[in-house]
């Protein structure tokens, strides 16, 4: 099938790469299909972007990849996860100028159940997440963490 997209114009994708959000996103609750579409050719980020609004297009990336010690707990049922291979985190960027300024949203990951295709942006209550989190680390000073 072909969908109007933000960044990309007209793209076919497939019926099978849908990901459906029962509930929609927080503020976007009428929008329930989305897909993944690269941004850039390593893969690093995606614009989730809604089926059927193509001004909804959300960059998002692998947290994993910035924050390796990104932990939070969901509700297995929530999404009928029943092994952990079956997740996929992402977390939404926000673009600025330059680049080297945005920032990583990790209180409001989307997580995505790869099976079934369904996903829940979920909103942690972790004073540890904050929703402008840098993507990149300054090299100027900062602390020093020793480690046994």
């Amino acid at each position: 099938m072909k969908i109007e997209t933000k960044y990309f114009g007209t793209v076919e994708v497939n019926a099978e790469e849908m990901i459906r959000f029962p509930h929609g996103l927080p503020g976007f609750e009428s929008f329930h299909s989305f897909v993944l579409l690269p941004v850039d050719e390593l893969g690093t980020y995606f614009a989730l972007q809604a089926v059927d609004e193509a001004e909804l297009s959300l960059i998002v990336t692998n947290p994993y990849l910035f924050y390796k010690d990104y932990a939070f707990d969901i509700d297995e049922n929530e999404l009928s996860l029943e092994k952990p291979d079956e997740v996929a985190v992402y977390n939404v960027v926000t673009l600025k100028e330059p680049f080297e300024e945005s920032t990583l949203n990790l209180q409001a990951p989307i997580v995505v159940n790869i099976p079934e295709r369904i996903a829940k942006q979920v909103i942690l209550n972790d004073i540890n997440y904050q929703t402008k989190h840098p993507l990149t680390h300054s090299n100027k000073g900062g602390e020093s963490h020793a480690r046994p």
